[in-house]
């Protein structure tokens, strides 16, 4: 019975690895921590009611963010393990396989479970307010999607303690990640903690692509919504036509490994090609779900700091269109080498190019919108002007990639890997720090320290240039990714020593920006006029942070950067405040997503480990969930009209 025992803990939880000790004891510690202080503080109703119920649009982008941040974290340390196994030649630090698991968790939890969440953080913040609304349009819809994430993410993370990592790569070709080769649990936690938390991004998609179509403030036609809204409603279609791809795939697969179909099985009719066509024709729109909303970031932060109108409003518009359009004809582009005709590949290469012109043309956007302003160089200035050239080079290599002869040299090298950093890294998390700083002050009423925030750009910047930009030399060295060790004298090593320094520098201008969002919760100047950075969009026309209703009067618009017109006086915003007010309609909290989303996590763990005694009855949890949902008649509240001249009198905005 105690061998028994000992046997299935050897099975279930990882083990010989201090690395994964240490991990275990830092959840534990962690865990135990968090528990204690809520018990202590008698915060557990606090925290029910606050946040883990909420449907506040705002409350829930907060926690994106915030879990967005955690998993950066961890995507971060995986960064630096495999840079210091690279550092040196034959290197032992991680062996082939746990190489093999980092590589596959990093590329994971950056995409999937950094990017994407705190860019929804961010359009969740953002987006109601600058349309004029007071909530999304299915606030319901908007917290179970966070908690489908968040289970999602927690899923896969447990991995790294509880059965083993997934080790196929993020992409999880086939047949590598098929149960006859990959034979553990780890592939499942991608599979089951990836698709639960897409379910939630889908739900995001048609969610916001409703709010901005339908929920609008009176005169506000599209062609007058701000950028970063277009970028999202763009980006929202994007994931509502991407999405259900790999949501598919990922289907297939878990049948594949859990039931033993054979989708992709030559032996067996099917084809590994079916993954790879489906995987990356999400694969590449997503690449632009995750820079799309970030060039609205820039066109708002560009616009705001240079202190004029964005140039060329409707050309940045019908550029982002095209990129949406093209962005579903140029995924081959990732497998030029797997054998396709000579007309395929010439197919997706000049689509691939064409893509580069509607990028290109924003670029010329942001400079002519430079060019004569009062430019002030804020944190979130810098970073937005940073991306300007640190991306364009990621674009232009990416062109070259775009050529399939020249293809067959750079594919798998470090020249790709320094590619889709250069972009990835130059835009999508330039851009959400760029973000985070922008609307930090709206989302929490006080500012990040400014002197901080600028350390920490540059300490960031220019160590992500020392690591990613002597990459694309050492991949025309020869060196291929997913390369877990090299024997000495090929000439690597500098090069290798060079990134590795600055892929440390990125960890401490990391830690800056963490250590800063600490001291500036203690330190931080409060925003006491709601617009501190001088905004032209409605979001800042609201306190900081904004009331629960966002506005106490639905505002009326009939011009572009509607808040800037208003303060100019030219009369052609109003906020109607001469009007008496009226109570106000708002979703009721709700606990059912929450408890949806862990029945969720429930149903994912058992089918992870094939438990079909655990999934079921998560599966079970869930249909009770709905169930009980489509039986809540009183799902709202009114907000009297005595609560809310307490609120206004309180930011100083009774009139």
């Amino acid at each position: 019975m105690i061998e028994s025992i000992k046997s299935f803990m050897g099975w279930f939880f990882v083990t010989g690895d201090p690395m994964i000790y240490g991990a275990d004891a830092s959840i534990a510690l962690v865990s135990i921590g968090i528990v204690a202080v809520l018990t202590y503080f008698k915060k557990w109703k606090w925290l029910w009611d606050e946040w883990l119920t909420s449907v506040d649009h705002k409350k829930i982008g907060i926690m994106y963010i915030l879990a967005a941040l955690l998993m950066l974290f961890r995507g971060g340390i995986d960064a630096l393990m495999m840079r210091a196994q690279l550092t040196l030649p034959n290197m032992h630090f991680l062996d082939a396989e746990h190489y093999n698991q980092v590589f596959t968790t990093h590329g994971t939890i950056m995409i999937i479970f950094v990017a994407m969440p705190f860019i929804f953080g961010l359009m969740n913040i953002a987006v109601p307010l600058q349309i004029g609304a007071r909530d999304v349009a299915y606030p319901f819809l908007n917290a179970l999607s966070f908690w489908l994430f968040f289970m999602g993410a927690m899923l896969f993370n447990l991995s790294f303690v509880i059965g083993g990592s997934p080790d196929a790569g993020w992409s999880s070709y086939a047949p590598y990640a098929g149960a006859e080769m990959n034979p553990g649990v780890g592939q499942n936690y991608y599979l089951l903690g990836v698709q639960i938390s897409g379910i939630g991004s889908l739900a995001t998609g048609i969610n916001f692509l409703v709010t901005i179509l339908k929920m609008r403030a009176p005169g506000m036609t599209l062609f007058k919504m701000p950028m970063f809204t277009w970028s999202i409603l763009i980006t929202s279609v994007i994931v509502v036509f991407a999405f259900p791809a790999f949501t598919v795939a990922l289907a297939l697969m878990t049948i594949d490994r859990l039931f033993g179909a054979h989708f992709f099985t030559i032996a067996a009719g099917g084809s590994p090609m079916l993954w790879a066509n489906l995987f990356w024709f999400w694969g590449h729109p997503e690449v632009y779900i995750v820079l799309l909303p970030v060039f609205g970031i820039f066109s708002e932060v560009i616009a705001t700091f240079a202190h004029k109108t964005l140039f060329g409003y409707a050309v940045m518009v019908w550029s982002m269109v095209a990129i949406s359009l093209l962005s579903f004809i140029t995924w081959l582009h990732h497998f030029f080498t797997m054998g396709n005709t000579a007309p395929v590949n010439a197919f997706f290469s000049i689509s691939t190019m064409l893509i580069a012109i509607p990028t290109g043309v924003k670029i010329f956007n942001w400079l002519f919108t430079l060019n004569k302003g009062r430019i002030q160089f804020t944190t979130p200035m810098l970073w937005a002007l940073a991306f300007i050239p640190n991306f364009t080079i990621g674009g232009v290599t990416g062109v070259m990639l775009a050529m399939a002869p020249a293809d067959y040299q750079y594919h798998n090298s470090y020249f790709l890997v320094a590619h889709f950093h250069s972009t990835l890294i130059a835009g999508t998390v330039f851009g959400i720090f760029c973000g985070l700083h922008y609307w930090w002050p709206k989302m929490f009423g006080y500012m990040l320290d400014e002197t901080k925030g600028k350390w920490s750009f540059w300490i960031f910047m220019i160590s992500f240039n020392i690591c990613f930009m002597p990459m694309y030399f050492l991949g025309l060295m020869g060196m291929t990714r997913r390369m877990y060790t090299y024997p000495a004298g090929l000439g690597w090593t500098p090069i290798n020593v060079v990134m590795t320094i600055g892929a440390v520098g990125m960890g401490v201008g990391f830690a800056l920006i963490a250590y800063n969002i600490v001291w500036s919760a203690i330190h931080g100047n409060k925003d006491k006029t709601g617009d501190p950075w001088g905004g032209r969009t409605l979001e800042w026309a609201t306190a900081s942070p904004a009331a629960e209703y966002n506005f106490a009067h639905i505002p009326e618009v009939s011009t572009r950067d509607a808040f800037a017109a208003m303060k100019e006086d030219k009369g052609v915003f109003t906020t109607k405040t001469a009007k008496p007010y009226e109570p106000i309609h708002m979703p009721n909290n709700t606990g059912i997503p929450v408890i949806m989303a862990t029945f969720m996590f429930i149903a994912g763990f058992g089918c992870v480990f094939e438990w079909y005694w655990m999934a079921v009855p998560g599966l079970i949890g869930i249909v009770i969930c709905m169930i009980a949902r489509s039986f809540v008649y009183d799902d709202h509240h009114y907000i009297s009209v005595n609560e809310i001249k307490r609120t206004e009198a309180g930011t100083g905005r009774l009139s």
